[in-house]
Parts: structure tokens; C-alpha cells; sequence
């Protein structure tokens, strides 16, 4: 069965623009687009007029829904063509299958038609029962099924009483009850809106299991369980440490199926059709169809997971960049020593020394000489510290080296560390500083990372840079799939300056890839910086496509065109030049003056190719030529009498930094080496569903003290700075409702959720 695919896209075009709320050709043109091989940055940021300014966000939902569209319609194909090749294709079932918009779906309806192993109805019939199995089935209103089954009885298919035949018979009915797609769409409905998550401690795995205490007798609905939940309720079933079902009411539910399949009392054949439907619901029926909403629920709660780390890892790469000044990175050590290291305002590394601070009097003598022989040779603006092990004793040490010499305009600042030691070990980082030690690389690491976190991150699996939850639980691919969209999105945002970018972060640049950015780099080593955009159309490879897609987002200072330093693209250069004809300015004099800027006459450059979206976009430039969209460097400030945790003591008010934000909370630094959670319950004064509605990785929050356990490593952390227990309860009965989920109090413990 042919199947036009400019049909189907036609279809796909009405019913997805619908669902997005945005107009159809707008749809349709990012489908071109898409189609053409252009990148959603690229479209997103130079293609407004086609797609009606619709953002990365729309741009990628696009994307995926569409795909998602075509891979239903994919399988809806295949399965007319099976059923057609069986010759049970009915106008009725093909209506059905054509009019199905879900995979569930279709597979139900392909269900009765699907070749399948032998079972126990097969067998049946093989055995001369279905005429039988009919009777039931129709259940007339007279006859008695006993003595019809007499009729069936036959030694040479071993049917030797009519009770053995009305067994047989019911299993070929307990198939076709079982294949019913409405009573299986039904009870996939029933799963999601009465079942209940219940997970209980495996006999004898108490203490191996502690982690896993909250989960030792739960229950939870499956429409209200979060994603954080469910998925450590999983992770203690892979641990063998919970038993996890999805319990219903099953006798509630097969008898509302029942009712739906209009089965009534009066025909003789009523409780053998019963005795049926209860074995195939309970046989056929519910293995699957709970199958079905463990792997829903598994798909949704990966898609949650992978939201939450996706939005923390953006806001973690738009982190405030230091800028492009000379810095020393420390990374401290206790027994190996810190490794400090010199690196100039482009992040090339210059030197590197040991200070050993905790090995008596003469070695911190001579880690304080060589601290300040660095700052002295190489005048650095910043000293980047990691925060990991001994990080705030060295952070105390150099402070007072800066005090006891006067050096009060060099800020110190705790760099968070996540990841470093895996960049150091990689092979990128091998190939960078072969002859170096991975502490070395690493401290060069933490150093960049206060000059451009974004430049200095995307060399890292965002899976090592730690702000996920359950991120090894979740489906991989799909986790990979999200964090490179963000990382592309992010890089793309800010731009890449083309002469001093490494090969990771070219490689994100539209449409450029890891390939072309090795190119790139080799290009630029052996022939020097680049002096144009158009310089890159040079390289072998390098066509016409590529420089569309990538140019714009490359930057080139002091290069021959000031234009080249900017976000406008090389297509509209054309259009600035005549606007500064029209302004009769040099085009130098143009950029970065608002004043003539404010003068242009739009509507005399507007045209069937350049339409006022873009227009706007340029000027905005043009104001502020290769703007950095990343917020000003705003250095944290830690208290010097705080550096571990048995220094904290409740009630204490502190500044911190979020490293990571979770379903139930945020995770804060505080400068002790272990990062404090405060619950999504301390948040905020309001009531707040998500903590994303109130922080972001980064942001610097001021947090009080609640609780301090040593022995098990967790700090209780409140943003209710005025509050001295629980917060407040919610104002309304929803609020009421979502803030108790499975019935449990509103706020017990912060770590409930661990």
C-alpha cells in the first residue's frame, strides 16, 4: 500500500501546527528549512521572516515532533501492509488504523494480526474448538453450554469431555477479549489514572539498602509520582534492594471492562464468558498493558530528568565569564601538593610549580615565595582556585599572602572543579599537553574555567560536569541527544572567536562538526589567524553550505572587516554597507553609534529578501557589535572562618553559589566541601512546585542553616532566612495536593527525596 509522502506531510503540517499553536506556513517553512540542512541556531537566528520569528525552543520541537509523526506514520504503513498481505484488511480496521495517532494504538490494533508464537487459543482451534468458542463469545440467549461441548469431544484432538472442551474453548475466547484495542486502551487508561506505585524493601537487604529507606514500604500514584522518585524506585530495583509493582483495583477494573463489552447476565453461556474475559485480562491483558505504563512511565520521567539537567547545564555554560585576562589556576592537593600554574589573557598555559602547604613551616615558606615570584612575572588579575579537596585551606593561604603583600586587586575566586580530572585524563587533553601531569592539566582546566566557563566546559562529556539527577538511570541516548543541543545552543548564543577557539568548541559551531573544527585549527596553525570570514571557504572542504551555516556565529577581531567582529551575517553585508552610503559615513564610523543608527529609514531596505525581523536584528548589532549575552562576573564571596563542615552551626545566615537544581531542590556551595541541599519546601516564602521557578546553577544565594550531619555527609540548608522550622502550608487545595504527594507530609526532611 503506496503512501504519498507529500500527503502525509500535508497531514503531518494541519494536525502538528495545531498542536503547537503557530501557523502553518510557519511550520512548513521550518520543514524546508530543516530539509535543506540548515541548523536550528542558524535558522533560529537568521531565517525570522521565513519561520515568523519562532525561537530555538518552537524550532526544536518542530524537529522532533515531526520526526516522531513520520516514524507513526512509518509503522501505520507497515502494519496495512501486513494485514493487506493476510487478506483480513476490512474498510472498518483500515479506517481505524488510519485514523490512529499514537504507536500504542496501532499496535493494539495490529494485535489480533501481528504473528505470534503458539499459544493456548492457537492450540484450541487446532483442536476443532472455535465454533464453540463462538457460541461464548456471542453469547446467545438460549442453548446450554455443557451439552453443546458434548459435540466436541474427540479422541483424536485429546478433547475428551465437554469440560475439557469449554476450557479449551474459553482460551481462544480469552485471546479475542484480550485483543479487544478498546478494552486495551481502556486499561492502559485505568493503569495511569488509578494505579499506584508500590515498592517494598527485598527481605533482608535493609541494611545494604539504607540509601533506598524512604522506598522500603511506598506508595505513590502513577499520575502524581515525580520523576526523581520514580526513577531511584528504579534504580533500587536494578540494585536489588526493592521489589517495584503497579498495583490496581483488578476486580473494579474487569468488571467496568466488562460492562464496556456489554456483557450481560441473561445468556447461558454468561460464566463461561466471564471465566474467559477474567483469564485474558489477567493471563493476556495485564502483563503487557503494565509493561506499556512502566515503559511510559520510564520514558516520562527520563524526559523530566533530562529536562531538569539540560536547564541546569545551560544556565552552567552562560556562566559569567572572567573575560580575557592573565590568571593563576590552583588545583589544591594535600599529600601531592597544589599544582598552580601561569595563564595568559588567550588561556595558553605558561608555567607551572608545587606549593606544599601541610608539610611543615619550610615548605609553606617556599609555596608562599614561588605564590609570589608567579604573580610578580606574570601579573595575573585573578587567582582561580578549585573547590575540591583542601580548597578552602588553600584559599585562606592565598589570601594571606595577597593581605600580608598589599595585592588587593587580585580576587580570589573557588572555581567549581566538576569534571576537571576528566578533561585532564582525556585525550584532547593528552594531545594539547603531552608532556604535562594530569594535576597540571588540570589546574590549567580550572584556570580557563574562570575565564570562559563556556570554552572550558565544552570539552567535557556534560555528563562528568555533575548538575543531572538519576543522569546514569536515564536513556542515554536521549540524554546525549538534549545535552548536545544545548551545548550547541549555548555555543552558538555567545559565539566563537575563529583565532583562538579549540577544536571542541569550533566543533559545536553550526554546521561545522568535529571533522571541519580539526580542519579549521591545522588551517590556522600552519597559515596563521585568520584575517576574513571568507578565509575559511580556503580550507579543503569548506564549501558554500558550511560558510552559510557558520559564518555568522565565528568572530574575527582586528581582522580586515570590522563587520566580521559581529553577529551579522556575510549574506547582508551588502545592506550595511548601503546603509552607511545612506548615511554618507564610512562604515567604521557606523558601528557602535547609536545616534546614526537611530536615523536609518527601515523601510528603504526592506525587500522580498531582507524583511524587518532581520532588519531590527542587524541594527541591534550594530549597536553593540559581538556583545556577550552572559551577565557581568560577579565575584562570590565565601566567610574566611568557615572551611569545614563542623565550623557550621544551625541558625548560621551564609553566601553560596547553586551548583545543582533538582526536582526537589537546590544543591548550594557553601565552601566546606560538601554541598548543602535546601528543599524545595525552603525555597522560597511562596509555595513553589519546581525549583527552577526560583534558582538556576550559579546564582549566588544567601541560605541559613537548618541542619548538620558529620556522620552521614548532609547539610540542611533554608533560603527562609527568617524562619525558624517548617515553611509555611500551602494557601489552596491544589497547592495542598501537589505539595503532599503520595500522602506524606508536606515537609518532613530535606532529604526525603535522596
Amino acid at each position: 500500500m503506496a503512501f504519498e509522502l507529500e500527503t502525509v506531510e500535508k497531514k503531518m503540517i494541519e494536525e502538528l501546527s495545531s498542536e503547537l499553536k503557530i501557523s502553518k506556513i510557519s511550520f512548513a517553512s521550518v520543514l524546508k528549512l530543516l530539509k535543506e540542512g540548515n541548523t536550528i541556531p542558524f535558522i533560529a537566528r537568521y531565517r525570522k521572516e521565513a519561520t515568523g520569528n519562532l525561537d530555538e525552543v518552537v524550532i526544536r520541537a518542530i524537529d522532533e515532533k515531526s520526526r516522531y509523526f513520520m516514524e507513526v506514520e512509518e509503522r501505520r504503513k507497515t502494519i496495512l501492509e501486513s494485514i493487506e498481505g493476510q487478506g483480513k484488511l476490512t474498510e472498518e480496521l483500515k479506517k481505524a488504523i488510519l485514523e490512529c495517532k499514537t504507536k500504542n494504538g496501532l499496535e493494539d490494533l495490529y494485535l489480533p494480526y501481528k504473528p505470534k508464537r503458539r499459544t493456548r487459543a492457537m492450540i484450541a482451534r487446532e483442536k476443532g474448538l472455535l465454533g464453540l468458542a463462538m457460541r461464548i463469545w456471542e453469547l446467545p440467549n438460549e442453548g446450554h453450554p455443557l451439552k453443546e461441548a458434548e459435540s466436541y469431544i474427540s479422541v483424536e484432538n485429546e478433547v475428551d469431555s465437554a469440560e475439557k472442551a469449554l476450557s479449551l474453548a474459553r482460551d481462544i475466547v480469552a485471546e479475542l477479549f484480550s485483543e479487544l484495542p478498546l478494552l486495551r486502551e481502556e486499561l492502559r487508561q485505568f493503569f495511569f489514572d488509578t494505579g499506584v506505585v508500590s515498592s517494598k524493601i527485598i527481605e533482608g537487604k535493609e541494611q545494604e539498602g539504607i540509601k533506598f529507606k524512604d522506598y522500603y514500604d511506598f506508595k505513590e500514584k502513577v499520575s502524581k509520582i515525580p520523576s526523581h522518585r520514580f526513577l531511584a524506585i528504579r534504580r533500587g530495583e536494578k540494585e536489588n534492594i526493592l521489589d517495584y509493582n503497579i498495583l490496581i483495583e483488578e476486580e473494579e477494573i474487569f468488571n467496568k471492562m466488562l460492562n464496556l463489552q456489554k456483557w450481560h447476565l441473561k445468556s447461558p453461556f454468561s460464566e463461561e464468558y466471564r471465566q474467559a474475559a477474567k483469564d485474558g485480562f489477567k493471563r493476556l491483558m495485564m502483563p503487557g498493558i503494565e509493561t506499556d505504563v512502566r515503559v511510559e512511565l520510564k520514558q516520562k520521567s527520563d524526559r523530566a530528568a533530562v529536562d531538569v539537567f539540560a536547564e541546569n547545564l545551560k544556565h552552567l555554560l552562560m556562566s559569567s565569564p572572567f573575560g580575557s585576562k592573565k590568571v593563576l589556576g590552583i588545583d589544591p592537593g594535600l599529600r601531592t601538593g597544589c599544582k598552580l600554574v601561569a595563564i595568559d589573557a588567550t588561556g595558553a598555559f605558561l608555567e607551572n610549580e608545587t606549593l606544599y602547604l601541610t608539610q611543615g613551616e619550610e615548605a609553606k615558606k617556599r609555596a608562599k615565595l614561588t605564590l609570589l615570584k608567579f604573580i610578580k612575572q606574570y601579573e595575573p588579575e585573578a587567582i582561580a582556585i578549585g573547590n575540591g579537596t583542601a580548597g578552602r585551606e588553600t584559599e585562606t593561604f592565598v589570601k594571606e599572602v595577597l593581605a600580608q603583600n598589599n595585592l588587593k586587586d587580585i580576587i580570589v575566586v573557588s572555581v567549581n572543579e566538576s569534571g576537571a580530572s576528566v578533561y585532564s585524563a582525556s585525550e584532547n587533553a593528552r594531545e594539547e599537553f603531552p608532556d604535562l601531569d594530569l594535576t597540571v592539566r588540570g589546574s590549567i582546566s580550572i584556570g580557563r574555567r574562570l575565564q570562559d566557563p563556556l570554552a572550558e566546559l565544552v570539552k567535557i562529556d556534560p555528563k562528568a560536569i555533575g548538575v543531572g539527577q538519576y543522569q546514569h538511570d536515564v536513556f542515554q541516548p536521549l540524554l546525549q541527544e538534549q545535552l548536545s543541543h544545548v551545548v550547541e545552543s549555548c555555543v552558538n548564543k555567545v559565539g566563537v572567536e575563529l583565532n583562538t577557539a579549540s577544536v571542541e568548541l569550533l566543533s559545536y559551531v553550526s554546521g561545522i562538526g568535529p571533522s571541519m573544527a580539526k580542519k579549521i585549527v591545522s588551517h590556522r596553525t600552519a597559515q596563521g589567524a585568520f584575517k576574513s570570514r571568507t578565509d575559511l571557504l580556503k580550507i579543503s572542504g569548506f564549501g558554500q553550505k558550511t560558510f552559510e551555516q557558520a559564518a555568522g556565529f565565528l568572530r574575527i577581531h582586528g581582522g580586515n572587516n570590522p563587520l566580521d567582529a559581529s553577529q551579522v551575517h556575510p549574506e547582508r553585508y551588502d545592506v550595511v554597507e548601503a546603509i552607511a552610503k545612506d548615511l554618507n559615513v564610512p562604515l567604521t564610523n557606523l558601528i557602535g553609534n547609536d545616534k546614526l543608527l537611530t536615523q536609518i529609514n527601515l523601510k528603504k531596505f526592506i525587500n522580498k529578501d531582507l524583511g524587518e525581523l532581520t532588519l531590527l536584528d542587524i541594527i541591534e548589532e550594530l549597536k553593540k557589535p559581538g556583545r556577550d549575552p552572559r551577565n557581568a562576573f560577579e565575584r562570590p564571596i565565601f566567610r574566611d572562618d568557615i572551611l569545614e563542615m563542623k565550623d557550621l552551626k544551625p541558625g548560621m545566615i551564609l553566601e553560596g553559589i547553586v551548583t545543582n537544581v533538582t526536582e526537589f531542590g537546590a544543591f548550594v556551595d557553601i565552601g566546606v566541601h560538601q554541598d548543602g541541599l535546601v528543599h524545595v519546601s525552603h525555597l522560597s516564602d511562596r509555595f513553589i512546585k519546581n525549583p527552577r521557578e526560583v534558582v538556576t546553577p550559579g546564582q549566588k544565594v544567601k541560605v541559613k542553616v537548618l541542619e548538620v550531619d558529620i556522620p552521614r555527609k548532609r547539610i540542611s540548608l533554608t533560603c527562609r532566612l527568617n524562619e525558624r522550622e517548617a515553611p509555611a502550608t500551602p494557601k489552596n487545595t491544589k497547592d495542598a495536593k501537589a505539595a503532599k504527594p503520595g500522602g506524606k507530609p508536606f515537609f518532613k526532611s530535606p532529604f526525603d527525596s535522596l
